[in-house]
């Protein structure tokens, strides 16, 4: 079975087409999933489809990097973070591709999100991009104050950074998470990273809607693309696509403390 651990449910929602895709991905044996929120509006979508299928569906809350410098509600994310149906918060973090100008306004909105996360002791759900430092930097911080289970203090998702960053992460105790773009033909020198990630802290992920695999690069991604992922991965770890199946499915079930078993 698989665990994609990362899809943003919004537009499947919207367009209605959210039960095909739930369907699609069923069938290839996709069996549970994390709604990622982000905005006040995902964190309530992210909840309501967990409380709609338990176990299977699981919700995060948080504050996302295009929200930096708004005024946010933080009493609500702390009512909500604090729920049964929320496993995780975030997503997170840091991005400096689009606006570099607003690094200050992202790093104190990233650190008030680390903030719940140690208060609520669940994990988190970190985005970095062309933001290496300041990343690891509040991470780091992060890390001493994080008082929770050392194994599930968080993961990095959508990794597409180096080996030294990656190996900065796994000290800090963070899972390590790839999308379809180690599909990608391009994308020799992040497979390597993802063969040096030992099989206990990696785990797979689609970030639906976006970063098709191939063989469906061009098209929307959905849930049910994790296994090409899977598959890609496996081929160049050397190991079956089943043995990593299990792998990163255990380790997402222990990273946000769920059952192993099958949702409804």
């Amino acid at each position: 079975m698989f665990f994609d651990t990362h899809v943003h449910f919004d537009d499947f929602v919207e367009d209605g087409s959210f039960s095909a895709v739930l369907e699609r991905a069923e069938s290839s044996n996709v069996r549970k999933f994390l709604a990622v929120g982000g905005s006040k509006e995902a964190n309530a979508l992210s909840l309501r489809l967990a409380g709609e299928f338990p176990n299977k569906i699981f919700g995060s809350v948080g504050y996302d990097r295009g929200l930096a410098g708004e005024t946010l509600d933080f009493s609500l994310l702390r009512e909500q973070a604090a729920q049964r149906e929320t496993v995780a918060i975030g997503e997170t973090g840091l991005d400096y591709f689009y606006e570099p100008e607003k690094a200050k306004e992202q790093q104190a909105l990233f650190s008030q999100c680390l903030e719940v996360a140690v208060e609520i002791q669940k994990p988190v759900i970190v985005h970095t991009r062309d933001a290496d430092d300041d990343t690891l930097g509040i991470l780091t911080d992060f890390s001493k104050h994080w008082n929770g289970d050392p194994s599930r203090i968080g993961v990095l998702h959508c990794f597409t950074r180096d080996e030294k960053l990656a190996k900065e992460l796994l000290d800090l105790g963070f899972y390590i998470s790839f999308s379809g773009i180690v599909t990608f033909a391009n994308a020799d020198p992040l497979r390597a990273v993802a063969n040096y990630i030992p099989e206990d802290r990696l785990l797979i992920e689609t970030d639906a809607p976006y970063l098709a695999p191939v063989p469906h690069r061009g098209t929307r991604c959905e849930p049910a693309f994790v296994v090409e992922t899977a598959k890609r991965l496996a081929e160049g770890r050397g190991c079956a696509v089943d043995s990593l199946a299990k792998a990163t499915f255990r380790n997402a079930c222990h990273l946000f403390g769920v059952s192993e078993g099958a949702g409804k």
